[in-house]
C-alpha cells in the first residue's frame, strides 16, 4: 500500500456550498464508478464517483450532514444546506470499516481515475468511464483484497 507521502496526505474536501468540510488523511482503498441505476438517479448522470477510504482516515470537520436517499439500506449523507450528496456508510459506519467518499466532493479531484466500475449491467450505453476492471454487479467479496493491492500498485494518485 503506498505511504502517507505518496499519497501526499491529508486532503481536504467539502459540499457545493462549504457548509460541509471534510477531512481525508488514510490513502484510499479503491477508487470507483457505479452503474447502478440508483447512483444514477442519487447523482442526476450516468455514474456516481466513489474514494472508499478507511473510517479511520475520514472525518467530517465542520458542518453536520444528513441521511438522505432511499435511508433504508444504505445510509447516505448529504449537506442540508444545498443537498450534495456527500459521502456513503455502509453498516452505518459501525458494521463497515470504511466510507465511501464522494470523489468529486475532494477540493482537488483532477487527479481521480475509477479502478473499477461496478453494475455496469445497468450503465448507459455511451458512458465510458476508462477503469481497468469491469463488473456486471459487483466484484465478489473475496476479489476486493486483491483490487485494493492492485488499485494500491496501479491506480492514480494525486
Amino acid at each position: 500500500m503506498g505511504t502517507v507521502s505518496d499519497w501526499k496526505l491529508p486532503w481536504e474536501a467539502g459540499c457545493r456550498c462549504g457548509q460541509i468540510r471534510m477531512r481525508v488523511t488514510e490513502a484510499p482503498l479503491l477508487a470507483s464508478a457505479c452503474h447502478c441505476s440508483g447512483c444514477q438517479r442519487m447523482s442526476a448522470s450516468a455514474f456516481s464517483l466513489t474514494l472508499t477510504i478507511p473510517k479511520t482516515g475520514f472525518e467530517v470537520v465542520s458542518g453536520t450532514p444528513v441521511k438522505g436517499g432511499l435511508q433504508k439500506d444504505v445510509p447516505h449523507f448529504h449537506c442540508p444546506h444545498c443537498k450534495s450528496w456527500v459521502f456513503t456508510r455502509p453498516g452505518d459506519g459501525e458494521e463497515f470499516p470504511f466510507v465511501n467518499l464522494r470523489a468529486t466532493m475532494l477540493d482537488d479531484a483532477r487527479w481521480f481515475q475509477p479502478y473499477i466500475e461496478t453494475w455496469a449491467n445497468e450503465k448507459l450505453p455511451w458512458a465510458n468511464t476508462g477503469a481497468a476492471r469491469s463488473y456486471g454487479t459487483q466484484p465478489d467479496y473475496d476479489e476486493y483484497e486483491a483490487l485494493i493491492g492492485e488499485y494500491h500498485a496501479q491506480g492514480a494518485r494525486p
